[in-house]
């Protein structure tokens, strides 16, 4: 299926207003093309009445001038109303398409996308999308239309004259767009990659701006967005040449179907098949016929941006997900028993295994601690328990191997609180009720004491309706990460795993963090992950160790707080 087709079944739901505006565009452009014939008559006829001609009819053709004045205004309003209307309705559709395909496809099929990409499909490459139907195809058939009901008219009054506009039209409608969008098509692309490559520029730049003056390479960045705009630029500028050149042949066609007019116009006057009022409307018909066609070269020379936007999107969107839920998903299990036999699990389809092998079992109600260097498998392990990734071996839940299991419904009984959780530009109370929308705000009081966020709280002069900004933006490191914590707690799932719960936070504030959850998660289970190991005998009752994605060593917390004390001894 080409990509015409799957976007207009994508704009399917507007069709009745696209086909309205369409409707009313058209009527404002005839309306148009007959005020300028029609007005033309009835000039050249009030003169002829002047110059001592016969008694004219005065009302119809200034009622008809006044009607044509009214359509072609009140139709150009309509058409705008309607025609943009239906484009933001399509727009929506399809960023809310767009997001719902992309949704099913993270992390593990998006592993080899940037984000700033992401971002530019989602933003960028639809907001291109929308200017298929206003800006290409609504022209486009205004334009068909209108010639064609020029070249009816105009066969009513001369059929040598609607022969000779014929290819005028033809050459201006048909082969000027086409042949300039074809001329600069590679300029197009230019533009677009440009466009692409300067917002994945500025957004590394962003994320890394602290990098840049550390390696003192500024410059560089300079110079490449320099460059990079330099290109886009001169493409801009050849396209816009090619644009000049356009509107001055479209002027051209306009005055060669002018003279054409007046000539074909004047020898009928001397065969006395028409008359002065009939030249008149015959040039300003021969005008106004071209005036349908001057959006088509703007029209036409998008048509390389919005191909290749609408490629880019449905590439994407047509993604296999790396985790599928399966065909008749079995019921969720009552028990929250984890059991890990033999896993293995990978980022990438031919990446390195961060799992290799690993046996883990997680009884319901026990709470353990996993520990390991970077790059052990941790994370890994979290990831993998919440459906993101797929695995090789035995995973089972309360019994139920886990891929037979709906990932939604997974994650329902897993809370996971990751190493670097996101919170949305919004208030504390938006970012918790993403948990529990039916939340109170004692609720929200309650786990954000849990996780030593009261105090906190008490200071804010705004309280719960405090902006946390984009990505927590206006708060610490510690600050975002326990209230992801207070958030995943709102949840009340069987099983809460913990990344690095910890970290940023001083000793004191950890040892009450853990203090609090054990207390509040007492009848669950739970799995944190951590290289610290101060305090965490507070929370759980046993230690897990992992190397290179396997499990190497499992014993009791106050047993291995001794060997880490021996061994700590030892090298002293």
């Amino acid at each position: 299926m080409n990509w015409q087709r799957r976007l207009y079944e994508l704009m399917q739901p507007q069709r009745g207003r696209m086909l309205a505006a369409l409707g009313l565009s058209l009527l404002a452009s005839m309306a148009g093309i007959g005020l300028m014939a029609v007005s033309g008559h009835f000039i050249a006829s009030m003169a002829l009445v002047g110059a001592g001609a016969a008694a004219i009819n005065y009302y119809t053709p200034a009622a008809l001038v006044r009607l044509f004045a009214i359509l072609r205004t009140g139709g150009r309003y309509a058409e705008r109303l309607c025609g943009h209307d239906a484009t933001l309705s399509i727009l929506a559709r399809l960023r809310g398409w767009l997001f719902g395909r992309l949704i099913p496809l993270a992390p593990a099929a998006l592993a080899q996308q940037r984000g700033a990409q992401l971002l530019s499909r989602l933003r960028a490459d639809v907001d291109t999308l929308e200017q298929s139907y206003l800006g290409l195809w609504l022209p486009s058939a205004v334009a068909a239309c209108s010639a064609l009901a020029v070249l009816v008219i105009a066969a009513c009054w001369s059929g040598w004259f609607a022969l000779l506009l014929l290819p005028l039209l033809l050459f201006a409608g048909a082969w000027l767009p086409w042949r300039l969008q074809a001329t600069h098509a590679h300029d197009a692309a230019q533009i677009d990659r440009d466009a692409e490559a300067l917002r994945a520029t500025w957004a590394d730049a962003l994320a890394g701006r602290a990098e840049l003056t550390m390696w003192g390479a500024e410059d560089a960045f300079d110079a490449r967005m320099e460059q990079l705009s330099a290109q886009r630029e001169a493409a801009r500028a050849r396209a816009q040449r090619g644009l000049a050149r356009a509107d001055a042949m479209l002027a051209a066609c306009s005055g060669i179907a002018l003279s054409l007019a007046l000539l074909i116009g004047v020898l009928a006057m001397q065969q006395r098949h028409l008359d002065g009022p009939g030249l008149a409307l015959l040039a300003m018909l021969a005008m106004a016929a071209f005036e349908p066609l001057l959006p088509l070269p703007l029209a036409w020379s998008r048509l390389a941006a919005i191909k290749a936007a609408a490629q880019r999107v449905f590439e994407l969107a047509d993604r296999t997900p790396a985790v599928l839920d399966p065909a008749a998903p079995v019921t969720m299990p009552h028990s929250a028993d984890l059991h890990l036999r033999e896993v293995w699990m990978r980022h990438a389809q031919h990446g390195e295994w961060a799992l290799r092998g690993l046996n883990l079992d997680i009884a319901a109600g026990t709470h353990l601690a996993l520990i390991g260097a970077s790059g052990a498998g941790k994370s890994s392990l979290a990831q993998l328990l919440g459906r993101l990734y797929p695995y090789q071996g035995s995973v089972t839940l309360g019994g139920t191997a886990l891929d037979q299991l709906c990932a939604d419904d997974v994650r329902e009984r897993l809370a996971i609180v990751e190493q670097t959780p996101y919170l949305f530009d919004a208030s504390l109370r938006d970012n918790l009720r993403i948990a529990a929308p039916d939340a109170d705000d004692a609720a929200l009081r309650r786990v954000l004491a849990v996780a030593q966020l009261d105090e906190f709280l008490r200071e804010l002069p705004n309280g719960l309706d405090t902006w946390v900004g984009a990505n927590g933006v206006n708060l610490s490191g510690g600050e975002a990460r326990r209230l992801a914590i207070a958030r995943a707690l709102l949840v009340d799932a069987p099983v809460l795993v913990l990344d690095e719960p910890s970290e940023g936070l001083d000793a004191l504030t950890t040892a009450a963090l853990y203090k609090a959850l054990a207390v509040e998660t007492q009848d669950r289970s739970v799995l944190l992950i951590t290289h610290r190991l101060g305090g965490i005998a507070a929370l759980v009752d046993e230690v897990a160790v992992i190397e290179q994605g396997r499990i190497v060593a499992r014993r009791a917390v106050e047993g291995f707080a001794a060997q880490t004390a021996d061994s700590l001894r030892d090298a002293g």
